[in-house]
């Protein structure tokens, strides 16, 4: 008989199920209850129960071990600092979305070399963040690939869904069934409408294909997330981190009956993606905030 599947798939690896990686590498009682406590504050910030903001700072994404701890390390002392004015989680991030090819992050590629080498990817980077929440610092993280959520989820205090995701259902989906706060970021383009549908899909019940923990393939039922906000970020057009671009978007989650919630993005089609400028968005961000912007938590 002509073979008619996978005709083009090269190799398929058997990945450790999820259950065996966190039995592998399982998060301490102190550990629960520390990602716990950061998601219990998140909400309240989202909520406008707490003043502080939110404040995810960080690399761009982990490729370096050593150097990713040297940052943490430093990064907890200016969160014990500013505390009382600021909730500051570290930027863990391990997948990388690309517009067309290039390195997909420590996940998919911990060599960096091609080698695709996932299950020691996933290791690692659940190891990472146990390292991190060890140090005292809540963890923020993009969630690409809708599988990666039950091995690391357990360990994340926030998460994102990036502007190249925004409109997959499949996103939209996962973030409905996701334990921890989630921030969806406007379109490459810069369309906020489309982040601020994500949020009506994924404050709702969603039904989707999903895994079990023991790795089996299982229909998901989902409650929907009540913890979801609006990231400006940017984007072809230009900048949207100005005051007429967050009393735009916050129209439109009043309308869409989602609560206003945003973050600015410093960096990304917001800073043309040069770093000198993240300072200027700083800037404007904290002179609308001291002007009595209350929409803006992160």
């Amino acid at each position: 008989m002509r073979q008619v599947t996978d005709i083009r798939v090269v190799s398929s690896e058997a990945l450790p199920s999820p259950a065996e990686l966190v039995a592998e590498l399982p998060r301490s009682e102190v550990q629960t209850d520390f990602v716990t406590q950061a998601r219990r504050e998140l909400h309240a910030i989202i909520h406008g129960e707490d003043p502080r903001l939110i404040t995810v700072v960080g690399p761009c994404s982990i490729h370096d071990l050593k150097a990713g701890r040297e940052y943490a390390e430093k990064l907890v002392t200016l969160a014990a600092e500013l505390k009382d004015r600021m909730l500051i989680l570290m930027r863990v991030y391990f997948e990388k979305p690309r517009t067309t090819t290039g390195w997909k992050g420590l996940i998919m590629d911990p060599q960096l070399n091609g080698t695709c080498d996932i299950p020691t990817g996933l290791h690692i980077a659940r190891k990472f963040l146990g390292d991190v929440l060890d140090l005292g610092l809540p963890t923020a993280t993009e969630l690409l690939d809708p599988i990666t959520p039950q091995y690391i989820a357990d360990s994340l205090c926030w998460a994102a869904i990036g502007a190249r995701t925004v409109e997959s259902q499949t996103h939209r989906q996962m973030a409905s069934g996701l334990s921890m706060p989630v921030g969806f970021k406007n379109s490459t383009a810069g369309d906020c409408a489309v982040a601020v549908n994500a949020i009506v899909a994924a404050t709702n019940e969603q039904t989707f294909l999903g895994i079990t923990p023991e790795g089996r393939a299982s229909a998901v039922t989902t409650s929907g997330n009540p913890d979801c906000q609006i990231i400006l970020r940017g984007g072809a057009d230009g900048p949207n981190y100005y005051a007429e671009h967050v009393a735009e978007a916050v129209v439109m989650a009043e309308k869409a009956n989602v609560t206003p919630s945003l973050m600015i993005d410093c960096s990304h089609g917001n800073s043309s993606k040069d770093p000198s400028r993240q300072p200027k968005v700083l800037q404007e961000v904290i002179n609308q905030i001291t002007d009595g912007n209350r929409n803006i938590h992160a």
